[in-house]
């Protein structure tokens, strides 16, 4: 009698706790379709906090919000304190104009652990001098002056490191000879001025080939051409090294390319006029820790089991950070909310990792992988989303996983029929295991053997989203994430990982890299 019960007593609980599942995913449907907040959390980290770049006030302030938030839903938090940077930096607001008959309001950007102006600055503009005759001609007249450099920017600044002046010496150096040689055929051209004249010798370009030698004649800034959107990123050559008694004096601006050609004319021209600039680039004395924020739903039947999902909390400050990674934490941040709301009790773990310091060489999310490799083995997947506010509509898995997420998937039709989800079939053979790391968080997991497996995400309704356009930019604002993309996700990714996190087993990791052939003796 006992042994005909027991089967039968498994199999009604069994089917009890997939009714309860089930009841959890729809509730997670409802909820994400009516009281959807990712774009609530979105607007309070982009336009409350504004740029979060690690060592900041505004990074610090956005992950205590983050982690409130998480506490208010009844998760556990875990502040992991993933690095330091030895000085800290906040950005103030920042202005330019133009003084003279056609005035103009300027354009521009400066990179993050950059030197803003003592005030308003005001001063005449120079063209860089690209050899020391050139330079001993002008550096009276370089202090109290703006200089225009060669070269176009790529968001970062001149490097002004002890190594960037030897290399500049070199260059120099090669100038001297290149203008002496210069020297020789124009005297011979005048001397023989009825004979066919030698073109001259061009001079190696380097921008600001006399930074050293311009800064300690008095120079306000240099000021280099940029393509709109203006791209700002960080001091990465120097910052390290820095301290709050070495921090760097000269203004390094990257100004609109076209108002860029209209002062460099002026000045070759050398018309009289000024430039003034208000910037309010700000530090702070370090070491400034930061942090990783992880929220966890810790795990019914297998607590030291994991699923994982993710995004980056820093951002670069030029802008508001919305797109790279607000589009990815904030959906992360709802899909546990939802979880939560509806009443969910994963078997396993579930953890939403905001990372810290992606922007710097994905500093959190190698921190944590480094420092919990024994959990490494127990992730059934790790969902990670850094490429923009596109709606999550299908994935393409290995075979081993095809059953489980087609179980996952099967409610996801039932959210919103103009994002329909379709589940593929791996085709193609296996890549190889990454070796190195990549470009957004996931890749210290993926480097480690555990399942990242990317969404399709296609912009589906046509809003005409460009993600260069925006990434890194000034223009990396609030406005330019899709709310309905972005709701509609969260939903995707609460289902998908809730599912996950009770399946019976972890996912099956056969097939996911190409077989690793052995080493050779």
């Amino acid at each position: 009698m006992k042994r005909a019960f027991l089967p039968v007593f498994m199999f009604l609980l069994a089917a009890g706790l997939s009714a309860q599942q089930n009841k959890v995913v729809d509730r997670i449907i409802e909820i994400g379709t009516t009281d959807n907040q990712t774009m609530h959390h979105l607007d309070v980290i982009t336009n409350r906090f504004g740029g979060r770049l690690i060592g900041s006030d505004a990074y610090e302030n956005a992950a205590e919000w983050c982690a409130s938030e998480f506490k208010k839903w009844g998760m556990e938090v875990i502040m992991d304190e993933a690095g330091t940077v030895p000085v800290g930096f906040d950005r103030g607001p920042w202005f330019g104009r133009m003084l003279s008959d056609n005035g103009m309001i300027l354009h521009f950007a400066t990179p993050s652990y950059t030197s803003g102006t003592r005030g308003v600055q005001r001063g005449p503009v120079l063209i860089e001098p690209k050899s020391r005759e050139e330079f001993d001609r002008m550096k009276g007249a370089l202090n109290g002056a703006w200089v225009l450099i060669g070269g176009k920017s790529t968001g970062w600044p001149i490097d002004w490191s002890l190594k960037a002046d030897s290399v500049r010496a070199r260059i120099i150096a090669e100038n001297d000879s290149i203008s002496k040689l210069n020297r020789e055929i124009m005297r011979e051209n005048h001397m023989n001025r009825d004979q066919p004249q030698k073109e001259t010798i061009p001079l190696k370009e380097e921008p600001a080939l006399f930074y050293r030698e311009m800064r300690e004649a008095g120079i306000l800034g240099i000021i280099q051409k940029a393509s709109v959107p203006i791209t700002a990123l960080y001091d990465r050559k120097n910052l390290d090294n820095m301290t709050f008694e070495t921090l760097p004096t000269v203004c390094d601006i990257k100004l609109d390319e076209h108002q860029y050609a209209v002062i460099e004319q002026m000045a070759k021209e050398r018309q009289y006029f000024l430039l003034e600039f208000d910037i309010r680039n700000h530090f702070k004395p370090g070491p400034v820790k930061y942090y990783n924020v992880i929220g966890v739903i810790r795990g019914t039947k297998h607590p030291d089991e994991y699923v994982m999902m993710g995004g980056h909390l820093d951002a670069f400050d030029v802008a508001t950070g919305a797109v790279d990674d607000g589009s990815g934490a904030t959906p992360m941040m709802e899909a546990a909310r939802l979880i939560m709301a509806a009443g969910g009790k994963p078997e396993r773990t579930i953890m939403v990792c905001l990372w810290a310091g992606e922007e710097f060489g994905l500093n959190g999310s190698k921190h944590w992988v480094e420092a919990n490799t024994e959990k490494l083995p127990k992730i059934s997947d790790y969902v990670n989303r850094d490429g923009g506010p596109t709606p999550i509509t299908g994935i393409t898995v290995p075979e081993a996983m095809f059953e489980d997420f087609e179980k996952v998937c099967k409610p996801l039709n039932s959210i919103n029929p103009d994002f329909p989800f379709i589940l593929k079939k791996r085709a193609e053979p296996a890549r190889p295991r990454p070796t190195g790391a990549g470009g957004s968080d996931h890749a210290w997991f993926a480097k480690n053997g555990v399942p990242t497996l990317r969404f399709d995400e296609p912009d589906i309704k046509g809003h005409n989203f460009d993600y260069g356009e925006i990434w890194h930019t000034e223009r990396d604002t609030y406005d330019k994430s899709i709310a309905e993309y972005q709701e509609h996700s969260a939903v995707v990714t609460a289902v998908i990982v809730y599912g996950l996190a009770n399946l019976d087993h972890l996912l099956s990791r056969e097939g996911l890299y190409a077989a690793e052939e052995p080493a050779k003796r």
